[in-house]
C-alpha cells in the first residue's frame, strides 16, 4: 500500500475507487466503505482511501491505520490536512479539481452523513448529481447500527473513555490495540516486581483510562496472554505515560521487538501504593485475576463447542 500525506499537490491517479472521511478509527461503518472500494478493485479500479487529517488524538495512530488498511487490501491511503485550500474550496470545485482532476475517480463511496467543501455544503446528494453529469458512480451507505444508536467515532470515544473494552471491540470490530517496539524500562520489574515488556504510546494515540487491563500481546506469529498497566507509575515516581505488560508464561528477552497489544478487559484504575511490597502484592492479585479471565473465556468456548456438537 502507498501512504501519501498531502502537503500541496495531489497525486495524479487513474480509475480510482475512492471513499472519503475522517477514518480516525476504521470502525465497522468505515470497514463497510472500505469493502465497497475493494469490490471495485476486483473490477480493475485502484482502491483509494481519502482521510482528512484531524487535530484531535486518534483512535488508531497513523501507523496502526496504515497497517490495518494495508492488511485489508487498500492500494492508496491519502491523508489530507484541513489547510486553507481544503477549508475554503467549494464543494463543486473539490469534485472537479481533486476527485475528477487529480484522482480520476470512477467510483465514490461515502456515508449518508458525509459533508465536504466550504461551509460543509457538499453532500452525498451533490456527489450523486455530479456523478451523473461527469460520469462517475456514487454509492451512499447507511450508518452501521449498534442497537438503536449509530456507530460513530464519537460513540467509540465515549466507550473508550470509560474503559469499556468489550463495547469498544463490538463497535470497532477489532479490539483496542497498541503497536510499538519493546523499550528498556528502569528494570524494576525484573529486579523487584514482575518482568514486563514496555511500550511508549504515540503522542497522537487516544488511550483508555490509566489502570490495569487483561491483554494479548503479539510478536510476529507468537502470542502471549497477560496483564497490562497504562499509567505514570505513581508509586515509583515516573513522569511519562507508559504501557507495561506482564506476559504469562514468557521468560524471553523481547527488547527491540515489534509488538501489538490487544486490550480485552479493564480490571482496575491506577493507584498509588504506600510501598513497593504493597504494590507487588497487588500486581500478583492482578495477574491471578487476569489468568482467571482467560480460564473463564476458555470454559465458555468449550461449553459453546459442546452445545454445537449436540
Amino acid at each position: 500500500m502507498e501512504y501519501l500525506k498531502i502537503k500541496e499537490e495531489f497525486p495524479h491517479l487513474s480509475n480510482s475507487a475512492v471513499t472519503l472521511g475522517k477514518f480516525d478509527g476504521i470502525h465497522r461503518g468505515h470497514q463497510k466503505l472500505v469493502k465497497r472500494i475493494l469490490e471495485q478493485k476486483e473490477r480493475g479500479a485502484l482502491a483509494v482511501l481519502f482521510a482528512f487529517d484531524v487535530s484531535e488524538k486518534m483512535i488508531l495512530s497513523r501507523e496502526e491505520r496504515c497497517h490495518l488498511l494495508e492488511k485489508m487490501g487498500v492500494d492508496v491511503f491519502l491523508e489530507c490536512p484541513l489547510n486553507d485550500r481544503i477549508r475554503h474550496i467549494k464543494a463543486e470545485n473539490f469534485v472537479k479539481e481533486i476527485l475528477l482532476g487529480d484522482l480520476q475517480a470512477s467510483y465514490v463511496a461515502v456515508g449518508e452523513d458525509y459533508r465536504f467543501g466550504y461551509e460543509r455544503k457538499g453532500t452525498p446528494g451533490l456527489l450523486k448529481e455530479m456523478g451523473k453529469k461527469y460520469g462517475f458512480q456514487t454509492e451512499i451507505l447507511s450508518k452501521e447500527m449498534e442497537g438503536h444508536r449509530k456507530i460513530s467515532s464519537t460513540y467509540i470515544r465515549e466507550e473508550l473513555k470509560k474503559g469499556n473494552m468489550e463495547k469498544f471491540h463490538k463497535l470497532m470490530g477489532i479490539p483496542f490495540l497498541l503497536e510499538g517496539v519493546v523499550e528498556h524500562g528502569r528494570g524494576l520489574g525484573h529486579k523487584i516486581l514482575l518482568p514486563t515488556a514496555n511500550l511508549i504510546p504515540p503522542e497522537d494515540k487516544l488511550m483508555p483510562p490509566n489502570g490495569v487491563y487483561v491483554t494479548v500481546s503479539h510478536f510476529g506469529d507468537r502470542s502471549f496472554s497477560g496483564i497490562t498497566n497504562i499509567g505514570y507509575k505513581p508509586t515509583v515516581g515516573e513522569t511519562f505515560l507508559g504501557v507495561e505488560t506482564y506476559l504469562f508464561d514468557c521468560q524471553e528477552d523481547l527488547y527491540g521487538q515489534e509488538c501489538s497489544v490487544e486490550f480485552l478487559h479493564y480490571q482496575r484504575p491506577e493507584h498509588k501504593f504506600d510501598s513497593m511490597e504493597t504494590l507487588k502484592r497487588q500486581l500478583f492479585r492482578d495477574a491471578e485475576e487476569g489468568r482467571e479471565y482467560f480460564h473463564k473465556i476458555n470454559r465458555e468456548k468449550e461449553t459453546k463447542l459442546f452445545s454445537e456438537k449436540k
